[in-house]
C-alpha cells in the first residue's frame, strides 16, 4: 500500500471558497489583477533556494506558464490549517518565512476552530474569528 500526505476535503474545500471570493477592492485604485494558483511550487531567493507550495498564492501579475518552480514572490499566501500540520504553517516556516521574502500578506485559515490569521511586516499576527472579510496591501480582497 502506497500512502501520501495530502489535504483532506475540508482543507481544499476551503481553500476554493477563498479563491472564489477574491476580488480587486472597488476603493482600491491599483493595477492588481488578483490573479490566484492553488498548490504551486515557489522558488524563493534565500540562500538554499527555498521550495514552497503555499494552499493559495495570490498575485498582481498573472504568473507565467512553467513546468518548474515559479521564481516569481506572491503578494499574498493563503495557508489553510490541516490536523497534525498546524506547526508547519503557525511556525517559523510560515508566515514569518514568506513576509522576510516580501510577501505582504499571509492569511492562515484554521476551519476546525474558524479562526483566521493575517501576518504583515507592518502589524505582526492579528487573530479574528471567521466569517471575515479581508482588504490585502495589494488592493485583493477575500472572505473566508
Amino acid at each position: 500500500m502506497k500512502w501520501e500526505a495530502s489535504p483532506a476535503s475540508r482543507h481544499q474545500k476551503m481553500v476554493q471558497r477563498i479563491e472564489r471570493s477574491l476580488r480587486l477592492a472597488p476603493s482600491h485604485g491599483g493595477d492588481c489583477g488578483c490573479f490566484t494558483l492553488a498548490d504551486t511550487l515557489i522558488r524563493f531567493p534565500d540562500p538554499d533556494r527555498s521550495i514552497k507550495r503555499p494552499d493559495l498564492a495570490i498575485f498582481c501579475l498573472e504568473p507565467p506558464d512553467s513546468d518548474e518552480a515559479l521564481e516569481l514572490i506572491p503578494a499574498a499566501v493563503v495557508e489553510v490549517l490541516s490536523l497534525g500540520y498546524e506547526e508547519k504553517d503557525l511556525g517559523p516556516d510560515g508566515a514569518p518565512f514568506y513576509l522576510a521574502y516580501g510577501v505582504q500578506d499571509v492569511v492562515i485559515v484554521d476551519p476546525r476552530e474558524h479562526l483566521v490569521y493575517h501576518d504583515t511586516l507592518a502589524q505582526g499576527r492579528r487573530a479574528f474569528k471567521a466569517p471575515l472579510t479581508l482588504t490585502l496591501a495589494c488592493g485583493c480582497v477575500l472572505s473566508v
